[in-house]
C-alpha cells in the first residue's frame, strides 16, 4: 500500500533533493520542459511585463521616499526629476500612486505565473503519469515504488517552485540588484564605493555559512526520515509488537534514532546562530561604516538627507536581493535535477500508446478478430527476467491448449508457474521460443486489445479504495448498473452487497481492508465475468479461503471458467482435478503434462508425491498399492 504523504514529508524529501550542475546541458535539459509553457506563453509574457512592472515601480520608492525628506526640508526648492518642484503632499500621493501601481503589478503577475504554472504543471503531470503506466513490466522491476513516486511528488513539486516561485523571484531581484545598483550609484558615488567594500565580507561569510548549514540540515533530514521510517515500520507491524510485546524495544529504537535527530539539529542551531550573529555585525557594522561617512557628507554638504534616506533604502534593496540569492541559486540547482529525473521518465519508452486505438487487427494485417477463440501454445519458450538475467526461470517449456480447456499448473514454489501467467499476458516476452494465440504470435496483437481478451484473478486481490461498484465496473468501464449487479450475482457477490446500507455504493477502504478474504474475492470474480475475457487466468484463487467462502468461491469460479480457456496455478490440488490438463512445473521445466487420473496413476511422478504430501495417508496408502 502506498502511503499518504503529508505536507512535512513532502518539505523533508523536498529539503533532500539532490542538486545538480548548472553546466549547459543540464540547463538545455532543464529549458525543454519550457515547451509546456508554449501553450500559455501569452498569459506567462503579460506575466513577465506585468513583474517587470511592478519591480521597476518599487525601485522609485526610495527615489520618492528621498524626495519627501528633502522637501520637507527645503520646501519649493527641491526638485523631484521628471516632476520638478513639487509639494509635500504631492510627493506623499506620488508614493501612495506608486506603491498602489507595484501591488496591482504584483497581483496581477502572481496571478498570471500561477495560472501559467499549474496549467503547465497538470499537463507535466498527466504527461508523466500516462508514460509511467504504460511502461513495461521490466522498468517496475528495476525501479521502487517510493522512488516512482517521488518522480511523480517531490520532483514535479520542486519544478511547480521553481515556476510559480523562484522564477518570478530571480526576475524581480534582477531587477532590484541592478536598478539598486544603479541608483545608488547616481546618488553617491564615494557612497557606493564604501558600500561596496563591505559586501565581499557578507557574501564570504554567506558561503562559508551556507555550505555548513547545508551540510548539518542535510543530516539532519536524514536522521529524521531515518526516525519516520521506523514509525512507518511499527505501524504497519502493529499487530506483531503487540504480540511479541516489543513495545519497549520499539521506542528504544525510537529513542535512539530521536536522540541522533536532536544532535544533528543542534548542531544545525548552533551554525545558524553563529550566523545570525556575524550576519548581525557584519551587516549593522557595515551600515553604520556607511551611516558615519554618509553623515560627515551630509555634515560637510556633500549629500542632501533625502539623498541619504534615499542612497540607505537602494541599499536594503541591494541587501535583500543578494542575501536571497544564494537561496535561489539553491533551488535552480533542485529544479535541474527533479528536471533531469522527469525527463528521463518521459523518455522512457512505452509499452504501448494510450493514444492509439487498441483493435484486434494483426500488425502484419492477416486477420481482424473481435475476439479470441481462446487458443494458446507456447512452443519452446525460455525466460529469464531482465532483473535477474543471470537466472533461466523457465526452460524450453511447451505447452499448448484448445479453446475452452482448462489447464493447471502445479508444482512447488518458484517453479515458474506465475511467470507462464506473466508471459501470456505479455508483461514479458519470451527470450526465445514462441507464444502463439489463436495460431498468430502473440507479439503481432495489439497490446491493450489482446489484455481486454483475458482477466486474472489473484490469490492476493488488490481491489481500490472507492465503491464495490467501480472496483467491479473496472473489468469493463461504461458497463451498466443493470451488468455490474449481474455479474455480482454470478459471482456470489450480490447477497452480501445487498446487506451493507449502501450497497454497491459502499467504500471498501485501501485495497479494500472493509471486506473479508472471500468477500473481496468474489468481488474480483465479478469484475472478470463483467470483461468477459476470453482467456482466463486463475493465480490461487482460492488458497487463503475457508471452506465456506471457498465454496461460494469455486462455484462462482466455475460459472466464470465455463467457456473460456482458463489456466490454473494452484498449489491446492483438491482444486484442479477435474481439469482437462495438468502441467507439472519443477526448476522452470515442465516435467509432466496428463490428467488427475494419468498423473496419480505414475508411481515415482512429483504429481503423485505433491498428491501423497496433501491428501494424507489416504494418499500414501493407494500410492503403497500402486493404485
Amino acid at each position: 500500500m502506498i502511503r499518504r504523504i503529508s505536507s512535512s514529508d513532502e518539505d523533508q524529501a523536498l529539503a533532500r533533493l539532490p542538486k545538480a550542475a548548472l553546466n549547459r546541458e543540464n540547463l538545455r535539459q532543464t529549458l525543454a520542459l519550457a515547451r509546456y509553457v508554449g501553450p500559455y506563453r501569452g498569459r506567462f509574457y503579460a506575466g513577465l511585463v506585468t513583474l517587470f512592472f511592478s519591480a521597476a515601480v518599487g525601485l522609485a520608492f526610495p527615489l520618492l521616499a528621498g524626495s519627501l525628506i528633502d522637501v520637507a526640508l527645503h520646501p519649493g526648492v527641491a526638485a523631484l526629476p521628471v516632476f520638478g518642484v513639487l509639494s509635500l503632499n504631492q510627493v506623499a500621493w506620488l508614493l501612495v500612486a506608486a506603491v498602489t501601481l507595484q501591488a496591482l503589478g504584483s497581483f496581477n503577475s502572481s496571478l498570471a505565473f500561477n495560472r501559467v504554472g499549474q496549467s503547465a504543471l497538470a499537463d507535466l503531470r498527466r504527461d508523466c503519469y500516462g508514460r509511467l503506466i504504460v511502461l513495461p513490466m521490466e522498468y517496475f522491476s528495476k525501479h521502487r515504488v517510493g522512488e516512482l513516486t517521488s518522480r511523480m511528488l517531490t520532483d514535479i513539486a520542486q519544478i511547480e517552485g521553481a515556476l510559480i516561485d523562484s522564477l518570478p523571484q530571480i526576475c524581480r531581484q534582477s531587477v532590484f540588484l541592478l536598478g539598486g545598483v544603479t541608483m545608488i550609484a547616481m546618488t553617491s558615488g564615494r557612497l557606493t564605493v564604501v558600500m561596496l567594500g563591505t559586501l565581499p565580507v557578507l557574501i564570504a561569510a554567506a558561503m562559508f555559512f551556507g555550505r555548513r548549514l547545508r551540510r548539518y540540515s542535510q543530516e539532519t533530514q536524514d536522521q529524521l526520515a531515518a526516525t519516520n521510517t521506523i514509525v512507518e515500520e511499527t505501524l504497519q507491524a502493529i499487530a506483531s509488537v503487540k504480540a511479541f510485546a516489543n513495545e519497549a524495544f520499539e521506542l528504544g529504537r525510537y529513542d535512539r534514532a530521536n536522540a541522533r535527530v536532536l544532535a544533528a539539529a543542534t548542531g544545525t542551531a548552533k551554525w545558524r546562530a553563529s550566523f545570525v550573529a556575524f550576519f548581525i555585525i557584519a551587516l549593522f557594522g557595515g551600515m553604520v561604516i556607511v551611516l558615519w561617512y554618509g553623515a560627515s557628507l551630509l555634515q560637510s554638504g556633500g549629500i542632501s538627507s533625502g539623498e541619504l534616506t534615499r542612497f540607505v533604502l537602494y541599499t536594503t534593496f541591494v541587501a535583500g536581493a543578494m542575501g536571497q540569492s544564494a537561496e535561489l541559486f539553491s533551488q535552480v540547482q533542485k529544479t535541474v535535477g527533479a528536471t533531469q529525473r522527469v525527463r528521463e521518465l518521459l523518455r522512457e519508452p512505452p509499452e504501448m500508446d494510450l493514444e492509439k486505438p487498441e483493435t484486434g487487427i494483426a500488425e502484419d494485417g492477416v486477420e481482424a478478430l473481435s475476439r479470441l477463440r481462446g487458443e494458446v501454445a507456447f512452443e519452446a519458450v525460455d525466460f529469464k527476467y531482465p532483473s535477474r538475467p543471470e537466472l533461466t526461470v523457465l526452460h524450453s517449456i511447451t505447452l499448448a491448449a484448445k479453446p475452452g480447456e482448462r489447464i493447471a499448473l502445479v508444482g512447488p514454489s518458484g517453479a515458474g508457474k506465475s511467470t507462464i501467467t506473466a508471459l501470456l499476458l505479455r508483461f514479458y516476452d519470451p527470450d526465445s521460443g514462441r507464444l502463439l494465440l489463436d495460431g498468430q504470435p502473440a507479439r503481432d496483437y495489439s497490446l491493450g486489445w489482446l489484455r481486454g481478451q483475458m482477466a486474472i484473478v489473484p490469490q492476493d486481490v488488490l481491489l481500490f479504495g472507492g465503491t464495490i461498484g467501480e472496483n467491479i465496473v473496472y473489468g469493463r468501464p461504461g458497463a451498466s448498473e443493470t451488468e455490474v449487479k449481474e455479474a455480482a450475482r454470478l459471482a456470489n457477490a450480490h447477497e452480501f452487497i445487498a446487506t451493507f446500507p449502501e450497497g454497491y455504493e459502499t467504500r471498501i477502504g485501501d485495497r479494500g481492508i472493509k471486506l473479508s478474504g472471500g468477500q473481496r474475492q468474489r468481488v474480483a470474480i465479478a469484475r472478470a465475468i463483467l470483461k468477459n475475457p476470453a482467456i482466463l487466468i486463475l493465480d490461487e484463487a482460492t488458497s487463503s479461503l475457508d471452506s465456506e467462502n471457498e465454496r461460494l468461491v469455486q462455484n462462482a469460479l466455475d460459472r466464470l471458467m465455463q467457456g473460456r480457456t482458463t489456466f490454473i496455478v494452484a498449489h491446492r490440488l483438491a482444486t484442479i482435478r477435474t481439469a482437462d490438463r495438468i502441467a507439472v512445473i519443477e526448476g522452470g521445466r515442465m516435467v509432466e503434462v496428463g490428467t488427475h487420473a494419468e498423473l496419480s496413476a505414475r508411481p515415482a511422478g512429483l504429481y503423485r508425491r505433491l498428491s501423497a504430501l496433501q491428501f494424507g495417508p489416504e494418499a500414501k496408502a493407494k500410492q503403497a498399492t500402486g493404485l
